[in-house]
């Protein structure tokens, strides 16, 4: 499973255990994605945690948001997948769920949502929806 799927799937289901915080190993791309789920709303707080005797690696801590005993996150997709890559021009980009979803892009700007990259008109490979 590639680190992204991985990443939200443990966001989804950690949220549907009523979990407070959830962690996974640390990588460039899924600290830039958790900022922007934090940025939008859909986590509290993100912090980057450190190789230490415990753990020999660096960690990503995520600290989930519940909304009247549910979490912010219902659902994720998954819209890229390692055997099938998805671009789409700055002009073919959507706003899931409508509007009440974010679809996340990668675009040489960085990891952008659906809106900002429309503002800024780069398109780029479309990773995930989250609502």
């Amino acid at each position: 499973m590639d680190p992204i799927s991985e990443m939200l799937i443990k966001i989804k289901n950690a949220g549907a255990a009523h979990k407070k915080t959830v962690s996974f190993p640390y990588s460039e791309i899924n600290y830039q994605l958790a900022k922007i789920l934090a940025k939008e709303g859909f986590i509290e707080t993100v912090k980057k945690r450190t190789a230490s005797l415990d753990s020999p690696q660096k960690r990503i801590v995520i600290r989930l948001k519940y909304e009247n005993g549910e979490s912010k996150v219902h659902d994720v997709k998954k819209i890229s997948k390692p055997g099938r890559r998805l671009y789409f021009k700055s002009k073919e980009l959507y706003f899931p769920k409508n509007s009440y979803g974010i679809l996340i892009v990668s675009t040489p700007k960085g990891l952008l949502t659906s809106k900002e990259a429309k503002k800024l008109n780069v398109g780029g490979e479309a990773l995930c929806e989250i609502w």
